[in-house]
């Protein structure tokens, strides 16, 4: 899976408030030539939204904004294949090594760092990414940490992805831009699509 996320360069950041709109936005994303997605525990809608777009078995999806473990083992069980959340949370990493299926824990200083890799996992989201200093701040506290990937998500755009994406310990970048709220509620899927060959030929580079 890390060797997916690291061919695709990019994973979309998903909030989405209306579950009817989960499956047109799996095929938008696939469709875009990205196929993958971080459906974020943000609305009442999201573990339903997860599960419809799980149903694309061409999409591989994920969940964020992640809490507890039971939050995690709601998703595995609607068919969420990797853990993503704001901070490094231990209960998640312990369930999430237990099903067996790779946890990215948001990291924003040296010590939260050391505190994942002493659980093992050596991929960390470096969130907010932009109001912690951008691709200045990531290459200072990641020198410390060789061997260790990132995967900076916060502030990430089409005009800086490939800022980050230059940088040898940046495995892929974690983005909202090609699936905006609006835009999944407006349920404009034609301009996602759009958003996202776009945002794949950015990364690409």
């Amino acid at each position: 899976m890390i060797e997916l996320i690291k061919s695709l360069r990019i994973v979309p950041v998903v909030a989405i408030s209306d579950a009817s709109k989960a499956e047109e936005l799996a095929a938008a994303l696939v469709s875009g030539g990205l196929p993958i997605a971080e459906i974020t525990l943000r609305t009442p809608a999201s573990l339903e939204a997860l599960k419809i777009a799980a149903n694309n078995k061409d999409l591989l999806v994920g969940v964020g904004s992640l809490r507890t473990a039971d939050d995690l083992k709601k998703a595995i069980d609607v068919g969420a294949k990797f853990a993503v959340s704001a901070g490094f949370s231990p209960s998640v990493a312990i369930e999430a090594h237990k099903h067996g299926i790779p946890y990215f824990p948001g990291v924003s200083t040296p010590t939260e760092m050391l505190q994942a890799i002493n659980e093992g996992i050596t991929t960390l989201k470096f969130f907010p990414a932009e109001t912690l200093g951008g691709v200045n701040a990531l290459k200072a506290m990641s020198a410390p940490f060789p061997g260790i990937s990132f995967m900076p998500t916060g502030g990430i755009t089409a005009a800086n992805a490939k800022d980050y994406l230059q940088l040898s310990s940046v495995v892929a970048v974690g983005g909202s831009w090609m699936v905006a709220q609006k835009l999944v509620d407006a349920g404009d899927f034609e301009a996602i699509i759009s958003l996202t060959k776009e945002a794949v030929e950015v990364c690409a580079q």
